[in-house]
């Protein structure tokens, strides 16, 4: 008798086998998201003081470090809702996959990104909306891009409000296949899903605003 999870098991393992071969880049649920904010940073000044909320590390290949100084924030030595840092004394602040995790009010943690960041300093913000829940030491909030737009009411403008997710990237959670990272090739399947959109499905969503 075939066991039920062995048909499951093996096409995990071809999925997984199928892209050992390519080069790769970030897993499915990132693999656009990033894409889309790295175009907008390449197009902008990237010197500066940077503050990287909580190892908001995905981020980091999207600015020179040669050219910015980076300050971590990192929990629990560091608070969001409570930045042990003066008024206006950052050019960036990058937050990614943070704001589910804040145990507290999310509108005062980003009230405290936007105090730190100085006049026309700029905030990249992600976050999750259809996503399984995942205790990081807690999952608490979701964000759709009009929420998010909400939240950044007080800066001056809002560059990007967006979301990216389909379908398929659930059914590659199910697989146990999700955090593979994708490969480049536009033929590939797996890159189909990390590129193709759904507005109806997004898993993850992120805003950039400017102060």
């Amino acid at each position: 008798m075939i066991p039920l999870g062995w048909p499951k098991e093996l096409l995990k393992r071809l999925v997984k086998a199928s892209t050992t071969r390519f080069d790769t880049g970030w897993h499915v649920t990132r693999y656009t998201m990033y894409r889309r904010i790295g175009a907008f940073v390449a197009q902008q000044p990237r010197s500066g003081r940077l503050l990287s909320i909580n190892g908001s590390d995905g981020l980091h290949e999207m600015f020179d470090a040669s050219r910015c100084e980076v300050v971590r924030a990192d929990y629990p030595e560091h608070n969001v809702l409570d930045l042990r840092f003066a008024d206006q004394s950052f050019d960036f602040v990058r937050c990614d996959q943070v704001l589910e995790h804040v145990q507290g009010d999310p509108r005062q943690a980003v009230r405290e990104q936007w105090r730190v960041l100085r006049p026309g300093g700029w905030l990249i913000l992600t976050t999750c909306l259809m996503n399984p829940i995942h205790g990081a030491p807690g999952d608490y909030w979701r964000f759709t891009p009009d929420g998010l737009r909400l939240l950044c009411a007080d800066f001056a403008a809002i560059e990007q409000a967006e979301g990216f997710g389909n379908v398929w990237i659930h059914a590659m959670h199910w697989l146990g296949v999700r955090d593979i990272p994708i490969p480049h090739w536009h033929r590939h399947p797996l890159h189909w899903v990390a590129t193709r959109d759904d507005p109806a499905w997004p898993v993850l969503t992120w805003i950039i605003a400017r102060c």
